[in-house]
């Protein structure tokens, strides 16, 4: 019995970053990209997703405040969502766990085999 892959959306304003995930997860999900936080929100829009991931500093917000916004638009969205970034504010990181379902920040340069497991486990909603 073959079951739907899992869909997963990472917003990212670095192409490159955006093509590495791709072509490493594709084959285990359904990769939805985008650029910007305005892509991301079209994107959860139209399709039903099952896992939010974002990076953290991005042109004109970040991925805290993008978490904000699918929390309050997209409150269906199953929990266990991610930020990849090089870069973390404490205070900011701290707050998307307490109130935008932050499964786990993850630093980059990241980790195949780290990254896969963590997906899982979000996506399964393990603690």
């Amino acid at each position: 019995m073959n079951f739907p892959k899992k869909k997963i959306l990472y917003i990212d304003d670095e192409e490159i970053n955006l093509r590495l995930f791709r072509n490493t997860f594709r084959r285990e999900y359904d990769i939805y990209t985008a650029r910007s936080a305005t892509e991301g929100l079209n994107v959860l829009k139209i399709t039903p997703i099952d896992l939010v991931i974002t990076d953290q500093r991005m042109p004109g917000i970040t991925g805290v405040e993008f978490l904000s916004m699918v929390q309050e638009r997209y409150p269906h969205i199953p929990p266990g969502r991610l930020i990849i970034s090089g870069y973390s504010d404490y205070e900011d990181i701290e707050l998307a766990y307490e109130k935008y379902q932050l499964f786990k920040f993850i630093s980059k340069p990241w980790d195949q085999k780290e990254l896969r497991d963590v997906i899982n486990k979000a996506i399964s909603h393990e603690t």
